[in-house]
């Protein structure tokens, strides 16, 4: 089980978009991942007469490290909802993600 999935709500804790927010929008290999809104880099791109796409410069997502991010947790608040993530499991069997600095599950949308 992975700690960070799909259209989750994170925020990046190191790099040069530190404090940003974002949902995961994708997973890349390598232990990278494409963040909305986090990363962009620009990207000069040639014009193809064929496909009737112009050229120019691009501003779009760049993949950033699993490391760099940790999840948001809505009841540390404004002021910095990251928050690490551990698996634990259920009686029932089931393993669940909870926050380590609460011990809160974590809902299934998050």
């Amino acid at each position: 089980m992975n700690k960070l999935r799909l259209d989750d709500e994170v925020v990046v804790i190191a790099g040069r978009d530190r404090g940003r927010t974002g949902r995961i929008t994708a997973f890349r290999k390598g232990g990278r991942a494409l963040v909305s809104g986090v990363n962009m880099v620009t990207k000069h791109v040639k014009p193809d007469p064929q496909a009737m796409e112009e050229g120019g410069r691009v501003s779009k997502e760049s993949p950033i490290h699993v490391s760099n991010l940790a999840l948001w947790n809505p009841d540390r608040g404004e002021s910095g909802g990251g928050d690490r993530v551990g698996i634990r499991t259920e009686d029932d069997g089931r393993k669940v993600r909870f926050f380590k600095s609460t011990g809160t599950l974590v809902p299934d949308s998050a």
